[in-house]
């Protein structure tokens, strides 16, 4: 068993990884963290929930050692103001032993005290891309001194479009500095991209991409339309066994829907989390989630990937994501830090196509439930079938381009009927 003390941390950072209660270092710890103290370039791919985010900072807090100077040291970046604000939070439990001074800067909130926490002194700062510039654009944070680069959650912000101020950023920082590149996920997108900055990298892959963590129980429902959606729902939640519930939704509309229809029967005291909420709204949502104030918290995937929440009972994937790699990710909320936990995905006849694709990713089947016989299965309303149907026809077109949906022939034939009109116009 490989312990903390030799991966050769100093007492400071093994007494606090002792008041945190981690006795052992993950896999992706004692793998990475030598290479990344030996100053090796690293690309990182570890499934969520498995320590990545220590596996960086340790590091990184023991080469910064102590305070020093003015100007960050070490520049660490994440796509979303969640994830920057628990990368911070992660490295002032990390560090509390030593002096080192550190922030997070994000949007949603006003730039004055981010700009003022930047001016007093700081050695590692946590940023989203855009933030970053923004504030390096009026000249009030330095670059000059950054040693250490950290990209965490590539994937997703190539994603989220960040790939052009991720090379702004890279064209004023200094070129002799270490890179270090983590994430869930690493599609082949992502490594030619990787190839833009990291020299020569150690590549620690410590199970295959995409794989979910073995603690996480698995469960699909083939459910017919949003109503069925909506009492497996309300059926599930009613089971005291849920006691700490993530809800995924694919988009604001559907997270706040389901968020009302919870908040009225099911819990009065839910909480939605997603882009369109203010910065405070989200932080005082997750603060009462993670403190067990909040029994059930629905939330939009970009939202998510700052969740870091211990004791999560249930995610239950409401809708299924379609950027395949976000399912990993979702059900990696829960089964943490060695816990065991259980992911529940509904999905209806159009979604089927999307739950091939991500097994195919996971590498497994999700095991398929029959919905209980309490759950009242309801009758598809005609535009919920026809939307579903017009989703299907999408998908299996992007699959055979010379596939002729149903929709696709209706136009056709519509169009054959306005030419023989126009033809008779003319004719007139």
């Amino acid at each position: 068993m490989v312990s903390f003390e030799e991966l050769k941390l100093n007492r400071q950072l093994i007494n606090a990884t002792e008041d945190l209660g981690y006795t052992e270092p993950s896999e992706i710890q004692y793998k990475a963290i030598p290479q990344i103290l030996a100053g090796h370039d690293l690309l990182g791919i570890a499934q969520t929930g498995t320590g990545k985010t220590a596996a960086y900072l340790l590091p990184i807090l023991m080469k910064a050692k102590y305070a020093q100077g003015a100007d960050p040291r070490a520049l660490i970046f994440a796509p979303t103001r969640e994830l920057c604000i628990q990368i911070n939070e992660n490295i002032r439990e990390l560090a509390k032993y030593t002096d080192l001074r550190h922030t997070a800067i994000y949007g949603g909130t006003g730039m004055k005290s981010q700009i003022e926490a930047i001016s007093s002194g700081i050695d590692i700062l946590v940023a989203t891309p855009g933030r970053f510039m923004d504030i390096y654009l009026k000249g009030e944070v330095k670059v000059k001194q950054i040693k250490t680069l950290v990209l965490d959650e590539a994937d997703k912000m190539m994603d989220m479009g960040f790939m052009p101020q991720i090379r702004r950023i890279l064209e004023v920082i200094p070129t002799k500095r270490q890179n270090l590149l983590f994430s869930a996920t690493f599609p082949e997108k992502i490594e030619r991209w990787s190839e833009e900055f990291l020299e020569f990298p150690m590549r620690i892959e410590v199970t295959p991409q995409a794989t979910p963590v073995e603690t996480v129980r698995q469960k699909l429902y083939r459910v017919p339309n949003l109503k069925t959606k909506i009492n497996l729902l309300q059926y599930l939640l009613n089971d005291p066994a849920f006691s700490k519930v993530i809800i995924f939704s694919r988009t604001r509309k559907n997270a706040d829907n389901i968020f009302n229809f919870v908040q009225r029967k099911v819990d009065r005291n839910t909480r939605v989390i997603h882009a369109n909420k203010d910065q405070n709204t989200r932080i005082n949502a997750m603060d009462a989630f993670k403190d067990g104030e909040v029994r059930i918290l629905v939330s939009t995937d970009v939202a998510a990937r700052g969740i870091d929440v211990s004791q999560v009972s249930h995610v239950i994937n409401f809708d299924v994501p379609i950027v395949y790699e976000d399912y990993v990710h979702r059900i990696g909320r829960t089964g943490r830090a060695k816990n065991t936990g259980e992911a529940i995905t509904f999905a209806n006849k159009a979604e089927e196509y999307h739950i091939e694709e991500i097994e195919k990713i996971i590498q497994m089947s999700i095991p398929l439930h029959d919905i209980p016989a309490q759950v009242e299965i309801e009758k598809t309303d005609f535009e919920e079938k026809q939307e579903i149907d017009r989703e299907i026809d999408q998908i299996r077109r992007r699959r055979d381009p010379e596939f002729k949906g149903a929709f696709h022939e209706k136009k056709v034939i519509k169009s054959d009927k306005s030419r023989k009109v126009e033809k008779r116009k003319k004719r007139r």
